[in-house]
């Protein structure tokens, strides 16, 4: 049993006890983020009870960790003034993140307590959509003007340093602006501290620095994080003034955040889906998803039944027809996911399609040969008929081309008709493949046998 699985354990035991003392001990011992997976992880009366045990800090930590629908829960069930005093933990990008589960009178009684500062980064942050560069940048990128010297931005820090509010999490360099606020460059920590300090900015500056458009996707943002090894980088808007600056730690978070929805969106569930959800809105929701899988295996029944005669008279047929759509299916599902996530990482292009198509299709026909081979001799030896080897191997070589070529174009024709080939592209390949395995089998084996 994993260290977080026993946590959870003793935490619902010390719960059912009611033995608060050890109960507090556990939570403090765990960060606001584990205390989140706690809460997911629990029951809604069990919930709470973990939810009062927290501190006001690790309320904040929570209220921004949790997902959406058991952030909701939270919020509804915490007296407003409960609620206000985590809220104004939170940096304004964190606050704009969770606003839209907020009740109007929360956020209303919020932005009146912020001083003009915050108030103005809320602001700043609110205005661009939450999976844009713009919605996940610290409105707090600590800027200096290229004139002064290092003596002078050393003055600047201690002065910030003192002001805790005021001083950016995780700050590894400063923005270099000119007079209209527009970007220079980067001034990394290492080169103030190691430097005279009465060399100017202008003379270090870094210009060699990665900035990112403030309407660039989240995506986008966690691409440039990975490909450049990034800490943080300054958002600009399309004068290149500075806007603020994403850390990355906020990339992290996009990159759970992308992972997580993929594997729910995979199995046709909300992304936000409660682990302890009302059982009628879930079967709701799972319903429909179980509704297109029956759709599509009742294809694949049809074009079974188009050969019922056949099946009736070789018994073989019906032992043998599970492998020809299997091996279909997973030849197809390899080209699935290799194209997929050639489409997420902008791999896949005009240039290069022919020869993605050439490369699958000669890895797939090796692989044909061989397996073809050895599924006729193992049909002939099984049933001792010759002609039914032959047909099992040419259908499992037909059926294992057309899974790959199903795998590469399904995926781009979903993409260009603006659906997302990780959520329907495995439902429509495993049709595709059954319908084809099952037709070319029985149909060969309808002629030769």
């Amino acid at each position: 049993m994993s260290q977080v699985n026993l946590r959870i354990d003793q935490i619902h035991e010390a719960i059912e006890r009611q033995d608060d003392v050890t109960l507090n001990n556990l939570i403090s011992e765990v960060s606001a983020s584990e205390t989140a997976r706690l809460i997911e992880a629990s029951t809604p009366e069990n919930r709470m009870v973990i939810w009062g045990c927290l501190d006001v800090q690790k309320r904040a930590g929570v209220l921004k960790s949790v997902h959406g629908k058991v952030r909701q829960y939270l919020i509804d069930n915490t007296p407003q003034e409960a609620l206000l005093d985590s809220l104004f933990l939170l940096q304004p990008d964190e606050l704009a993140d969770i606003d839209d589960d907020l009740p109007a009178t929360v956020i209303n009684a919020m932005i009146a307590a912020m001083d003009e500062l915050r108030k103005a980064r809320y602001n700043r942050v609110k205005h661009y959509p939450n999976n844009t560069a713009g919605g996940l940048m610290d409105a707090d990128a600590t800027a200096v003007r290229a004139d002064v010297s290092i003596l002078s931005v050393l003055r600047y820090l201690r002065i910030l340093r003192k002001k805790e509010d005021e001083m950016p999490r995780q700050l590894d360099s400063l923005m270099v602006v000119d007079r209209t606020n527009k970007l220079l460059g980067v001034l990394p920590l290492s080169e103030i501290v190691s430097l005279p300090t009465d060399i100017l900015v202008a003379d270090i500056l870094e210009q060699n620095f990665q900035a990112i458009p403030v309407d660039a996707s989240q995506e986008h943002v966690a691409r440039i994080f990975q490909d450049c090894d990034l800490l943080s980088a300054p958002v600009v808007d399309h004068n290149y003034r500075l806007l603020g600056r994403i850390t990355i730690d906020d990339v992290v978070d996009v990159i759970q955040q992308q992972a997580d929805n993929k594997m729910m969106r995979s199995a046709g569930l909300d992304t936000n889906t409660d682990m302890f959800s009302p059982i009628i809105s879930s079967a709701y929701k799972r319903g429909y998803w179980l509704g297109i899988n029956l759709i599509t295996a009742f294809l694949a029944a049809w074009v079974i039944g188009l050969f019922e005669a056949v099946i009736e008279q070789l018994i073989a047929l019906a032992v043998l027809m599970p492998v020809v759509a299997s091996m279909g299916g997973v030849a197809g599902s390899q080209t699935l996911t290799i194209v997929t996530r050639g489409i997420a990482l902008n791999q896949i292009g005009r240039k290069n399609l022919a020869q993605l198509i050439f490369h699958e299709a000669s890895v797939v026909f090796l692989n044909g040969l061989v397996w073809a081979v050895a599924v006729a001799v193992i049909a002939f030896y099984w049933f001792g008929d010759p002609i039914l080897g032959m047909v099992f191997g040419v259908a499992l070589l037909i059926v294992l081309i057309t899974g790959v070529i199903g795998g590469i174009f399904i995926p781009l024709v979903l993409q260009r008709m603006s659906i997302d080939p990780a959520v329907a592209g495995s439902v429509v390949l495993t049709t595709f493949t059954d319908a084809i395995g099952f037709f070319s089998f029985l149909g060969l084996a309808a002629i030769f046998i």
